[in-house]
């Protein structure tokens, strides 16, 4: 058996908890997981500062006490703190060790940032970042050779457990399904505490004590199972209902694709094994796709952001009267983008101010600063003495500020370099087999064009949807009503309730996209039954008005008692641009619990 923990989610999780996972009892691999999408341009832009950053510092700092913990209890430490440096991290690793006076054998894993190997030695303009999401191979290459810290730059998240158990049990390429379980229980774990109770739709419901969860750990078995568990007397719990959230997290369709092995979400079977105990069996594994996903950040422009508060009577009259007084200053030249909402928050007869109040917002981007800077800000504050009665805003306006963007693209995995730097100074070239000639000597370009993408299990509705969506919708359509019409039977009672009283939901963002993963109350069959027959994409569409023009892909996952849903371009350019309200569409799924439908009063119960 291999215990592999998880001490962080995102750059910025809790800083105490490698000291905490190292403290809290028996492990193997200790992992750490600080990239994401923003974390990347963050990163790119420490690195423009200067050369030898790029890499996440939170990590260094947590090893002034943490190296020594590991090397005491024989733990592993694994981290994609590296970001856009994993060598310049590693030699920070190596000068830390001798400062503390703890030695520790530090290797890393290069080869995914392909800044400099695009199309004609570029990606496009303004393109900070270009890394590919390298697999699992170098990790396992590294702790082969006996690496007490392995730093890595962009991997697949999961792929940190993944290597880690591929070293372990000396699994082949491709033993698919012990791959694929090893990366369903990489999954669970990367974001932390949120497959303990963190983020949890029913925390309230099941009493869960989620005032400080512990992190996750797993303890993985030699065919691919696992059990994944916390440490004892830690906050939170380990349910059937929290590791199915984090399974839905930020996920497609049944097939996850990933760099080591295409999993099989639809095969996946959990199991309460004890308390705190949930048992990960039954993952399928399918051939890796030939093509690996190139994260592409870039400055996408210039954005400002006043929010208006206006308080008590004739909200609608006074919204009207700030956008003509401001759309008259928002002319010459105008943004490229002028956005306006109105969050009515406010309540009638209020005992509060601020529960008297409704916020519009206004949102301006364009390639110049200075069309969004002053030329906005001003004329907003100008309107303190010529405006609506009560005028304020929540912040002073200030200058415009850059915004950043995310894209996709993907890339024949033959043409990137995947090289472990083991302890020693000795490099292992892991990179995937076949026969393209490399990105460095002249190849084929990478592809740009989403037709590019590996295939998926795809179910798309809406406008903008692939070629024959519109006969596939309404085939499908006619099976769900059918499906409804036979769930529907014996069922003459119901109540306008909140979907959040018998559904699930977490929700998140992947650049543009937007996904929703919903699952039956204590995967019960009815709720299932009932929840799988009327919650079809059109239904989404009614309950979140925002989505109504976007292709909608709709996944079921009977296995989980789950559907999956991913909204097309709800993010816009992606979490960097601030789209929306929710720009990484964290609470998509609270909002949708919160909806009211007509549901079975035998479900309610």
């Amino acid at each position: 058996m291999l215990r592999v923990g998880n001490a962080s989610g995102f750059y910025g999780d809790r800083f105490s908890a490698l000291s905490e996972m190292l403290t809290g009892g028996p492990l193997d691999v200790l992992t750490g997981d600080y990239l994401a999408e923003l974390t990347m341009l963050i990163l790119g832009r420490d690195r423009m500062k200067d050369p030898s950053r790029g890499y996440a510092k939170t990590f260094l700092r947590q090893l002034e006490e943490g190296l020594g913990l590991a090397q005491e209890r024989g733990v592993a430490l694994v981290t994609n703190a590296g970001g856009l440096n994993p060598a310049g991290l590693a030699d920070a690793v190596r000068e830390l060790s001798a400062r503390v006076g703890v030695p520790a054998r530090v290797a890393h894993v290069e080869g995914d940032d392909l800044l400099r190997q695009g199309p004609d030695g570029r990606w496009g303009e303004g393109v900070l970042t270009a890394n590919a999401y390298l697999g699992g191979a170098g990790i396992a290459a590294c702790l082969r050779a006996g690496a007490d810290v392995v730093v890595t730059g962009r991997v697949a998240d999961a792929a940190l457990v993944s290597g880690a158990a591929a070293a372990r049990f000396g699994w082949a390429d491709d033993d698919w399904d012990r791959l694929a379980g090893a990366v369903v229980a990489g999954h669970v774990l990367e974001c932390g505490a949120q497959a303990t109770g963190g983020n949890y739709a029913f925390f309230v419901d099941e009493g869960l004590d989620v005032r400080r969860p512990g992190f996750p750990l797993a303890e993985i078995h030699d065919d691919g199972s696992s059990v994944i568990t916390k440490h004892p007397g830690t906050g939170g719990a380990v349910t059937v209902g929290t590791v199915t959230a984090q399974l839905l997290y930020e996920t497609g369709g049944p097939r996850y694709l990933g760099p080591d092995v295409t999993a099989r979400l639809d095969s996946v079977r959990l199991t309460q094994a004890g308390p705190d105990r949930v048992r990960v069996d039954g993952v399928r594994g399918e051939p890796r796709p030939d093509t690996l996903k190139v994260g592409l950040t870039r400055i996408g422009g210039f954005r400002n952001e006043v929010t208006f508060v206006l308080t008590g009577l004739d909200i609608e009259a006074k919204a009207a009267l700030v956008r003509g007084q401001m759309e008259v200053a928002l002319t010459d030249p105008r943004p490229r983008e002028v956005r306006w909402t109105l969050a009515r928050t406010d309540h009638v007869d209020a005992g509060v101010q601020e529960e008297a109040s409704a916020l519009l917002r206004l949102v301006v981007r364009d390639a110049e600063e200075a069309v969004v800077g002053r030329a906005v800000s001003g004329p907003a504050i100008e309107l303190a003495l010529a405006g609506v009665p009560g005028f304020h805003v929540t912040a002073p306006p200030s200058r415009g500020a850059p915004y950043g963007v995310f894209e996709a693209a993907y890339v024949d995995a033959a043409t990137v370099p995947h090289v472990a730097v083991l302890p020693d100074g000795a490099r292992a070239d892991v990179s995937f087999p076949g026969p393209s000639p490399s990105l460095r000597t002249g190849g084929p370009p990478p592809s740009r064009d989403p037709s590019a993408r590996p295939a998926i299990e795809e179910e798309r509705s809406g406008t903008g949807g692939s070629r024959g969506a519109l006969r596939e919708k309404r085939e499908r359509e006619k099976r769900e009503r059918e499906k409804r019409e036979g769930a529907g039977q014996g069922r003459a009672h119901t109540r306008r309730a909140p979907l959040g009283g018998v559904l699930g939901a977490r929700s998140g963002d992947k650049g543009g996209d937007a996904n929703i993963g919903v699952w039956a109350r204590g995967a019960d069959d009815q709720i299932w039954r009932w929840m799988a027959a009327e919650l079809t994409a059109e239904r989404l569409r009614e309950l979140l008005p925002e989505a109504a023009a976007l292709p909608i892909a709709r996944y079921e996952l009977p296995n989980l008692k789950a559907l999956n849903f991913v909204i097309e371009g709800l993010l816009g350019d992606g979490v960097a641009a601030a789209h929306r309200f929710d720009p990484q569409a964290k609470a998509l799924g609270e909002w949708l619990r919160s909806r009211h439908l007509e549901i079975p009063e035998e479900l309610l119960t």
